[in-house]
């Protein structure tokens, strides 16, 4: 709040509540208290707190905004699956981030059926083409991040989709239904063939590939189960 919205919001008081008193230092001392908070969210509470009493605090004020956000962070229904990238000091930061969205009102009410069926389809940060659902969407979008991209050179199997487990860019790989700390290999074998600008592995080829692998193993245990020669064989 800068100084000029205080004055505005000791004349709304005021107005509220005719009977207080208030001089020419009133907009300073509540500037300075009211300051770390917004001028829209301080006049939404006085509002509030003038309609059940006939005098107004700062500290009232700044209780009812409290209150306020402290809804509409439990109506979002946080949840943040994290980054196995990650250091500690940054996804506390997501975090804290995340929640401060929340609080403004940037993200909207859902209920937690709705955050864990992740089907609710979220707006992306800007210069994102998508489409993206679920929460990592959701995280990117309040905390101002954007889904990763491709850098030439640069491995970084988080920004391409997961053809093992399905897990969209930004995600984490799963598996039955439990994040894994690394990714499939297969996604991690995409992304390098991604940053050494080659085409996507042929997922018959793969198949093909695994059955060679399959059949020279088979070859390999038959001949090994056949008897030694013996002299009679050889001659």
């Amino acid at each position: 709040m800068t100084p000029q919205e205080a004055i505005l919001i000791a004349k709304y008081v005021a107005a509220a509540c005719p009977q207080q008193r208030f001089n020419e230092h009133t907009p300073d001392v509540w500037g300075d208290i009211l300051a770390p908070y917004d001028v829209i969210e301080a006049r939404a509470a006085i509002t509030v707190v003038a309609a059940r009493q006939p005098f107004i605090s700062p500290a009232e004020i700044i209780t009812e905004i409290k209150a306020r956000r402290a809804d509409r962070i439990e109506a979002a229904s946080l949840v943040y699956d994290g980054d196995p990238g990650e250091t500690g000091l940054e996804s506390a930061r997501s975090i804290r981030a995340l929640t401060k969205a929340a609080g403004d009102g940037i993200l909207p009410p859902r209920t937690p059926a709705a955050v864990l069926g992740a089907a609710t389809r979220l707006a992306l940060p800007p210069g994102e083409s998508g489409p993206y659902t679920g929460r990592a969407a959701a995280v990117r979008a309040a905390v101002g991040q954007a889904i990763p991209k491709a850098t030439t050179g640069v491995t970084n199997p988080r920004v391409i989709s997961c053809r093992i487990c399905q897990a969209l860019p930004g995600t984490s790989c799963t598996t039955r239904g439990r994040r894994r700390q690394d990714v499939h290999p297969a996604r991690l074998d995409d992304a390098r063939r991604l940053a050494a600008g080659l085409p996507p592995t042929d997922p018959a080829e793969d198949l093909a590939a695994e059955q060679r692998i399959r059949d020279a193993a088979a070859a390999l245990a038959a001949s090994a189960e056949q008897p030694a020669p013996t002299y009679e064989d050889v001659t």
